[in-house]
């Protein structure tokens, strides 16, 4: 299924898909997409930053965080064997000093080991320099706490994120910039929390099908997630009304 024109329709239609989406991307990830001493929900509080998914390790698991505790994530996949397929890559290291000027600290109540976190962005963070300006600080806070990241942005950049909101987070944590491709507006990326920091972008834009992308749950070790057969599920729970409109069939 294509990815739709979400700036046809007003924020709360973006909203309703969005609630669908999420438990969408869950279940696939609970179903048999990550290895089975993780574990994924929805709408849990990590400190300040409410991430849309969140991937847990259970306490059973004595894995380490690197390469060497591969042998113990199946279904997942080494970086070192086969890349994820998007169109770039990046990496920095992040300035400690810097960080440590902000208060924003991620904790979770539960026992169980925050992994990684996903987020779907919408239009609200986007729609005024604080609510942006929040999102990118959380995002990357829960970077530096070594909280892996996939943001989803489907929404059109505006005057405050020209590059998308990874364009944002990027000129936040490097010196280097990234440029979104012309005709490919929309963006997904995910990120490796490691000490080096490592980000796997890939531009869309309207009627592109969604790609698998990778979800790290190490830093040299991610699966992907089908971010499309979710999307197609969450879909199908859009009002008839608002479909018609998304598709072109009648005016908004």
């Amino acid at each position: 299924m294509p990815v739709h024109d979400w700036s046809r329709v007003n924020a709360g239609t973006f909203h309703h898909f969005h609630t669908l989406w999420m438990p969408a991307i869950s279940n696939a990830l609970n179903s048999g997409v990550l290895p089975p001493d993780y574990y994924a929900m929805a709408e849990q509080i990590a400190g300040p930053f409410g991430p849309d998914v969140l991937t847990l390790q259970t306490d059973s698991d004595n894995g380490t965080n690197g390469a060497s505790g591969t042998n113990n994530h199946s279904g997942s996949i080494a970086l070192a064997t086969a890349a994820p397929k998007v169109a770039y890559t990046a990496e920095t290291e992040m300035d400690e000093y810097v960080l440590k000027q902000r208060t924003l600290v991620i904790r979770h109540s539960s026992d169980d080991r925050i992994i990684a976190l996903v987020e779907i962005v919408s239009p609200g963070n986007k729609a005024s320099r604080h609510a942006l300006r929040s999102f990118v600080e959380k995002a990357t806070a829960a970077l530096y706490r070594g909280y892996h990241l996939l943001i989803l942005d489907l929404q059109p950049p505006g005057p405050r994120d020209p590059q998308g909101i990874h364009g944002v987070i990027w000129a936040e944590i490097s010196d280097s910039r990234y440029t979104a491709p012309a005709n490919k507006a929309l963006t997904l990326a995910a990120y490796s929390a490691g000490h080096i920091k490592r980000a796997f972008v890939q531009p869309l834009t309207v009627g592109d099908v969604l790609p698998d992308m990778p979800l790290f749950l190490e830093p040299e070790v991610y699966v992907n997630v089908p971010l499309e057969a979710a999307y197609r599920d969450a879909y199908r729970g859009v009002p008839a009304r608002w479909r018609r409109v998304l598709e072109k069939q009648s005016p908004e």
